[in-house]
């Protein structure tokens, strides 16, 4: 697939994907979603990479929103298509994969742009980054996760009052909410990142990828994620990831995954 709205480098098992609409501050239409859906599902297929960055260009935006000219004129089944297929195509497939994926802010991140951030593994903050969910302001609410999402990173209480406020908090705030895990300068914003990705290189695949399957089971309806975690922890012993760890760590050695 040829991309129009998005950047993606790959280096040494880890694919940096920019969304590149700086003119409008990189905001999702359906075109951005289609690209971004497709790449990631490439990238989920290619053992070679091991790790995901998210990020926007520029130093504005992230992701400033969704392109509301895409749908303002919706009908009520368009807007539930609408939300149905951002889901599947895209936040749902960030959160379910399992290759890493960070969100590395850069700026802006509101509405869909702060779903985005949410259904990535890790977000790391620069300190000008500014985020929250506006959408009640425009007689309509987060619809790609983000009513569910910050409820469960930043509790209820927090999540009821960005969104009924529709209040864009700093990235400061955003760290004492839990929204974010790091807040770093925006020069050492992918410096951090690409450092991030990289002690999670040092790590089992298999063993990542399973760990993201457990984290995920307690937020799945009808799934006992401590059973869960019991179960995927004793299929870890059949795998070669498990000997080459735990024989290197008898070794005195660096384990090669």
């Amino acid at each position: 697939m040829t991309y129009e709205n998005i950047l993606i480098i790959c280096d040494a098992g880890i694919q940096t994907i920019t969304i590149n609409r700086p003119s409008k501050l990189n905001a999702l239409n359906k075109a951005t979603i289609e690209e971004l859906s497709s790449a990631l599902q490439s990238a989920e297929c290619d053992n070679d990479i091991r790790v995901i960055i998210l990020t926007g260009s520029g130093e504005k935006a992230f992701v400033a929103g969704a392109d509301i000219s895409e749908f303002a004129h919706f009908s009520v089944e368009q807007g539930k298509t609408l939300s149905q297929k951002g889901h599947d195509d895209l936040f749902n497939r960030i959160d379910r994969m399992e290759t890493p994926v960070i969100a590395a802010v850069n700026g802006f991140a509101l509405g869909g742009g702060l779903e985005l951030a949410m259904s990535s593994h890790i977000r790391i903050f620069a300190d000008s980054a500014r985020v929250g969910l506006p959408e009640t302001s425009l007689g309509v609410i987060p619809g790609y996760g983000g009513t569910q999402r910050l409820a469960q990173i930043a509790g209820k209480g927090r999540a009821m009052q960005m969104v009924l406020t529709a209040e864009m908090i700093d990235a400061n705030t955003a760290l004492s909410y839990g929204i974010t895990t790091k807040v770093v300068p925006l020069e050492e914003l992918m410096p951090t990142a690409l450092k991030m990705a990289k002690k999670i290189l040092r790590n089992s695949p298999m063993a990542i990828s399973t760990a993201i399957k457990c984290v995920n089971a307690n937020y799945s309806t009808g799934v006992d994620g401590l059973a869960f975690e019991v179960d995927a922890f004793g299929k870890c012993f059949g795998t070669v990831d498990f000997i080459e760890g735990t024989t290197a760590f008898l070794e005195k050695r660096k384990a090669s995954f």
